[in-house]
């Protein structure tokens, strides 16, 4: 059965919301939709996917957007975490700087 940890929600609830920006994510792209708005929906499904394990697994962690700090979060709480979910670190710039008009280069399909 999954915990509320201290009022933050449960693992099935954030699991359930990883879901739906995944799904998001997979959508095809409308002509008025920028690429990193979708890039963002498969940030924000691997960041909340994270913080339900972490939090099923009752591992302290801060609630950031950074997914290289997730990681490592898992990884001294004693969860082995495969190389390839190792390489989703690399979606945080999609969580803030990606989203806002800047000198960033835009993201193509």
């Amino acid at each position: 059965m999954p915990h509320d940890h201290d009022g933050e929600g449960t693992s099935r609830g954030w699991m359930a919301r990883a879901r739906s920006n995944l799904v998001r994510a997979r959508q095809p792209k409308p002509d008025d939709v920028f690429w990193e708005d979708l890039c963002f929906d498969a940030q924000q499904a691997a960041e909340k996917a994270l913080k339900a394990l972490l939090l099923d697994r009752r591992i302290p962690f801060r609630f950031v957007h950074d997914i290289g700090e997730l990681l490592d979060s898992l990884n001294r709480g004693g969860v082995q975490v495969p190389e390839p979910i190792l390489d989703s670190a690399m979606l945080t710039f999609y969580a803030v700087a990606a989203r806002y008009p800047g000198p960033q280069e835009p993201v193509t399909g």
